[in-house]
């Protein structure tokens, strides 16, 4: 199936599971439509045992979409740069120590403290590798490497409900922004070394390899963000023609992206930086009234549309994931093994900075329930060799990312009207 029917078939999904979730269901829109596609792939699944032709042929739509390409490569640049644009510099400077720890410190923290629980815990259900020994505890490392980072797309989808305070909702989506870059280097240094496991049976840590990698992808990954951004800036304010300069951001983005990725740069951290500096100093002056409104509108089309598109792909996965009872008992203790990694990595640094600075009585509570995984972990979890019991890891992958956006995402309002005055959350 070409590319054009594979497009038209999705967007007729989306479309229709949104409308169903506003006609119906009321729920947040990606919660409603991740959860109206699930229910219809398990739909599918009972008649696939009448008629297994229908489920083959969505298994075929979905393996030519090529998830992890599609999100990573695709969408994500824009919307990360569409997230980006509506964030305040000035609000995310103010919490700019708590969000570079938590989304470097806290990234790292949380690959080590999940993959261990993960070598653990494979160990006590006996599962054994292909070599008929033990998982190989890189492995595990490289599932906390891909559940580690909290999806921006999901946080703000999620947020834009909660009601949050400005202050924590600045902290989370700050975060949100900035450790999926961090997480996917994490990510891809790991892999490397899987593939050295795989190759020669054992690993060498090169820390020398490891600066040169985070040096290049992060660093580099900002620079250019900052460079993009300003010749954006420069070319917005030259100009007074909304729709130019609506173009001008799409080709900031489509071109900024592909350049990223041409240069081995973090192509997510150069949207988000991008999208920072035009949302901000765009916005306040190289823009009119009329362009700024045009260009809000756009992007926030442009932000729900993709935004549809990838929680039903979330939601149609399922087809492609091969079942079994020990691989669904270790996805759903996976799920608290996650939580309690997020709690650690977020409690710790906030119990210590704590003494220089105020905190709510739940911030470490709203943070680690706010930290939803999304569409990044399943794409990463699909990059993984098959070898690296990739079957395995893309299940528990699965049950965290359907557990975040179903269950935390609805009920984060919640906690978050439990919590504290707005005033103490100000100072959060």
């Amino acid at each position: 199936m070409d590319a054009f029917n594979i497009a038209a078939i999705l967007l007729t999904l989306a479309a229709s599971f949104g409308y169903a979730n506003y006609r119906w269901l009321k729920l947040p829109t990606t919660i409603g439509i991740m959860l109206i596609s699930l229910v219809f792939s398990l739909a599918l699944i009972a008649f696939g045992t009448v008629n297994t032709a229908v489920v083959d042929q969505a298994r075929t739509i979905l393996d030519a979409v090529d998830f992890d390409d599609t999100l990573l490569k695709i969408m994500l640049g824009y919307l990360l740069f569409a997230g980006a644009l509506h964030v305040n510099l000035d609000d995310l400077k103010s919490q700019r120590k708590v969000i570079g720890i938590l989304a470097t410190i806290g990234v790292i923290t949380s690959t080590l403290l999940t993959g261990g629980a993960m070598y653990f815990l494979l160990q006590a259900f006996g599962v054994q590798h292909s070599d008929g020994g033990s998982v190989p505890f890189i492995y595990c490392l490289l599932f906390g490497a891909l559940v580690a980072p909290t999806d921006p797309v999901a946080v703000l989808g999620i947020l834009k409900t909660a009601g949050a305070p400005k202050s924590l909702e600045t902290k989370i989506t700050g975060e949100s922004l900035f450790n999926d870059g961090v997480g996917v280097v994490v990510f891809l240094f790991v892999l490397e070394l899987a593939r050295e496991q795989m190759a020669i049976g054992e690993v060498h840590l090169d820390f020398a390899k490891a600066a040169e990698l985070f040096l290049f992808e992060v660093v580099g990954g900002v620079l250019l963000g900052l460079a993009l951004g300003y010749l954006g800036y420069r070319m917005l304010k030259s100009i007074d023609q909304y729709q130019i300069e609506v173009l001008i951001s799409l080709a900031l983005v489509t071109g900024g992206y592909s350049l990223a990725t041409a240069l081995h740069t973090s192509g997510l951290l150069a949207m988000v930086v991008a999208g920072l500096m035009i949302g901000n100093q765009g916005r306040s002056f190289a823009m009119s009234d009329t362009t700024r409104d045009h260009l809000d509108k756009f992007w926030e089309l442009a932000d729900e549309i993709l935004n549809a598109l990838l929680f039903v792909l979330i939601g149609l996965e399922i087809l492609v994931l091969e079942f079994n009872w020990t691989h669904i008992f270790i996805g759903l203790i996976s799920i608290f093994l996650v939580l309690g990694a997020r709690f650690v990595s977020v409690g710790v640094p906030v119990s210590i900075m704590r003494r220089s600075r105020p905190f709510s009585p739940r911030a470490v509570r709203i943070l680690t329930w706010g930290g939803l995984r999304g569409g990044i972990s399943v794409a990463l979890a699909l990059a993984i060799p098959p070898e690296a019991e990739r079957t395995l890891f893309l299940t528990a992958t699965y049950f965290i990312v359907v557990f975040s956006i179903a269950v935390q995402g609805l009920t984060l309002k919640c906690l978050i009207a439990k919590g504290a005055p707005v005033e103490k959350f100000d100072q959060a």
